[in-house]
């Protein structure tokens, strides 16, 4: 995550939460999400998003530039996550809003830091990589369902229409 103040990291985790659990285990992998704030964020996030999944942190940002992610946002990336329903103004109204009135003022990790996705395993080797270039970048969640063999989910609360 960018951060757990974010709103489109919060409407992105939202959808992750949607991953049913038989869908994991059936492939045999795990999701983990892991945040860059103090642990004590990780039960309202997931109180507010419904995240059930495992969740971390790395206050210090280790893992983020171990990994290379990326701190700024890079504006000439045209790609909108389609997991993010806000609008922009919107979307950071609301992040300002939970920051002031959250138990603890802050801004639950650096605001500048990106995020990203990534297949690991099995053992140290990583198989798919994305590093965000700005909060929009985020890869669609069934794309990485895909590439690590997890059945895929409607997102959307449309009901499907069957051609018979």
């Amino acid at each position: 995550l960018q951060n757990f103040l974010c709103y489109t990291c919060k409407e992105y985790v939202e959808d992750l939460a949607k991953v049913p659990k038989a869908f994991l285990q059936e492939a045999n992998v795990r999701l983990i999400v892991i945040g860059q704030s103090s642990y004590h964020h990780i039960k309202p996030f997931c109180s507010l998003t419904g995240y059930t999944h495992e969740m971390y942190v790395d206050p210090q940002r280790e893992i983020y530039k171990t990994l290379g992610m990326k701190r700024g946002e890079s504006n000439n990336v045209s790609v909108q996550s389609p997991h993010v329903k806000s609008n922009t103004l919107l979307g950071s109204i609301r992040s300002v809003w939970r920051a002031m009135t959250g138990p603890a003022f802050d801004f639950q990790g650096d605001p500048a830091q990106q995020g990203g996705a990534l297949i690991l395993g099995p053992g140290n080797e990583v198989h798919f990589l994305h590093l965000d270039k700005n909060r929009l970048d985020h890869v669609p969640i069934n794309t990485v369902l895909q590439l690590a063999g997890v059945k895929t989910v409607n997102f959307t609360n449309k009901p499907q229409i069957i051609d018979i």
